[in-house]
């Protein structure tokens, strides 16, 4: 069944989304914190609790937050965490007194928790693998301030905006943990744990994945275990509510729509889709949609919806967000809940667990070069590199190849960084520049793809983008565009058995030469549909340079908000003119999204009023 939105999405409705604000929040002070004191219990606005004693203060949002007060520790759970592999509330979460770690590494789920310890005058924050639910925190002496955003956070004294952290969103597009856009407001990795106590701030890792170097089990037996898993992660995602999928025509989307229709027995399915040429995607999801035979809905988004619906997606964020699919991703959202769905389930997770990417096949191509003994890379590359040999066309490509393939990674996965390709010099100020370390994020990368030295290469490249891709990137696309749309979402995909079953396949299970996924693709031979299987990965994208070019409203939006940048003296003022008159001209798709993310920087700034310490 094919259901067709409204042509456009009004600005009542992009009005009507849910306020941002923080859904947990609160502060211990250690010099006035009396752990014997009765805790108050007090509802300060209709849908909010606030927890108080001498030294503490805590507000969340009722419904969102699982809590539990007892003698011992207060405990407060975002999201749905599991112990042993089972359900838990916040009430059988004894943290207190756990000093040797042993129920937090029993500990699943998606989840974010705060365990107040009254025993031991103590806070406790976890995040789990993805960190899906996010934990922002500060420390001024002996006061710890924490929240679900950063901006709750800044808001107990932290508003200063941090250089660094607008640097590297215009290198990644977001800010990467730990650091926020707030000066000394820092975000929780996944998997990390903060304890705070007289004794200051301390911050560890608590899972690492272990990924196998060969399959040690039979394929056919895995692949039975991998389609029950998903089949039991989906089922208990969309259990006790209305749920329905984001369905892009890719092969995860596909699969969890599928087997929601295996569950359930019905679904409702939302597709986005772009009356241009080279981003349109809705004849896969169509295809999906008829194959599990969905309720199907779709809608195709237009110039002026983006443009009206660009400064809510922007100033909900708590720090600038610069992924282009967000705003589609919010009126996919928006068409889900005006349809009477109450939960999304969506695909993020299937490419970066089982090999899905297609920077995974090229950068094998490119690794190979290594795999060449030494003497033969060091008689190769000045013979190549030669200028009379490299006239030729072959030697041209030849010598590309070792130029990209000599450098290291991860680097090497920045080849077409848009801040790299620009330099640094061209588009920040000087005065900018010389207020942050414009190495700083080459060096975060560096760092985290260091943490899994000992794995293979395929699977270094996975925990790389479990980190700066998910956690940091698509995660809050998400988790950010549903919460505005009023949804709850779920990603069955990142269930920490299916997580578990990945590790155990070897890397040319999930990329079997240049096979991309193949392991997940062999197993769902006979329940995705052929077309589905065979097709390129796509998704949400959005047509920005196109529309920049050919939509008046849009080009305009962009160029007056990145011209208010240039004015805040962060970019320079002929950036702008080498972007709109030639930049765009030469190469819309590419050069478009360097004027998505600045316009998205300025609209995220304008929204809180925000004054930079240069200007």
């Amino acid at each position: 069944m094919m259901n067709a939105s409204p042509a456009v999405l009004n600005a009542e409705a992009v009005a009507a989304a849910e306020p941002s604000r923080a859904r947990l929040q609160g502060w211990l002070d250690l010099d006035h914190f009396d752990a014997t004191s009765v805790v108050g219990v007090v509802e300060p606005s209709p849908g909010s609790i606030a927890l108080s004693c001498p030294g503490l203060s805590v507000t969340f949002e009722r419904g969102a937050v699982d809590w539990h007060a007892g003698d011992r520790a207060i405990v407060l759970v975002l999201g749905r965490p599991t112990v042993d592999g089972r359900a838990a509330r916040a009430a059988d979460l004894p943290f207190s007194g756990d000093s040797t770690g042993v129920l937090t590494q029993r500990l699943g789920g998606r989840y974010s928790i705060v365990c107040i310890d009254r025993t031991h005058s103590a806070v406790q924050l976890l995040t789990d693998r993805f960190a899906a639910w996010p934990l922002c925190w500060a420390q001024r002496g002996r006061r710890l301030v924490f929240a679900d955003r950063a901006d709750a956070v800044a808001g107990q004294g932290f508003e200063a905006i941090d250089a660094q952290a607008l640097f590297d969103y215009v290198y990644f597009h977001m800010i990467p943990a730990p650091r926020t856009v707030f000066r000394g407001v820092a975000r929780l990795e996944p998997s990390a744990e903060l304890l705070f106590s007289g004794d200051g701030v301390a911050v560890r890792s608590t899972w690492q994945p272990e990924f196998a170097r060969r399959r040690s089990r039979n394929v056919s037996d895995l692949a039975q275990r991998f389609r029950d898993t998903v089949r039991a992660a989906v089922a208990d995602e969309s259990a006790g509510t209305q749920a329905g999928c984001f369905l892009s025509g890719g092969t995860d989307s596909s699969t969890v729509a599928g087997m929601l229709k295996s569950v359930t027995g019905s679904a409702s399915t939302f597709s986005i889709g772009f009356d241009t040429a080279g981003y349109d995607e809705m004849s896969y999801a169509r295809i999906a949609a008829r194959h599990f035979g969905t309720e199907h809905h779709e809608h195709y988004v237009t110039p002026a919806e983006l443009v009206e619906a660009i400064p809510a997606v922007a100033a909900h964020y708590d720090q600038p967000f610069g992924n282009s699919s967000a705003v589609p991703a919010f009126i996919c959202a928006r068409l889900a809940r005006e349809s009477g769905v109450r939960k999304l389930l969506a695909g993020d997770g299937g490419d970066e667990l089982f090999g899905g990417n297609s920077r995974y096949a090229k950068q094998k191509i490119f690794e190979a070069w290594w795999w060449l003994p030494e003497p033969a890379r060091a008689v190769a590359a000045p013979l190549i590199a030669n200028g009379l040999t490299r006239s030729l066309p072959i030697v041209r490509k030849a010598a590309s190849y070792i130029d990209q393939a000599s450098v290291p990674m991860p680097a090497r996965m920045e080849t077409y960084n848009l801040l790299d390709r620009f330099g640094a010099a061209s588009v920040f100020t000087s005065d900018f520049l010389a207020a942050v370390d414009s190495a700083a994020p080459q060096a975060l990368q560096a760092g985290i793809y260091a943490r899994q030295s000992s794995a293979p290469f395929v699977d270094r490249m996975l925990a790389y983008d479990w980190r700066l891709t998910l956690a940091d990137n698509d995660l809050p696309k998400v988790t950010g565009t549903t919460q505005l749309a009023g949804l709850a979402v779920g990603f069955p995909l990142l269930a920490d058995a299916l997580v578990d079953l990945s590790t155990e396949l070897g890397p040319a299970d999930k990329v079997r030469g240049l096979r991309l996924r193949h392991f997940f693709k062999e197993s769902l031979v006979g329940f995705l549909p052929p077309e589905i299987i065979a097709k390129k990965k796509h998704g949400f994208g959005l047509p920005v340079g196109v529309w920049l070019v050919r939509d008046a409203a849009f080009r305009r939006l962009a160029r007056d908000s990145v011209s208010e940048l240039a004015a805040r003296r962060l970019i320079r003022a002929e950036l702008v003119d080498d972007l709109f008159s030639r930049r765009l001209e030469e190469h819309a798709g590419y050069y478009g999204e360097m004027v998505w993310i600045l316009m998205m920087l300025e609209q995220w700034l304008s929204s809180r009023r925000s004054t930079l310490a240069w200007s």
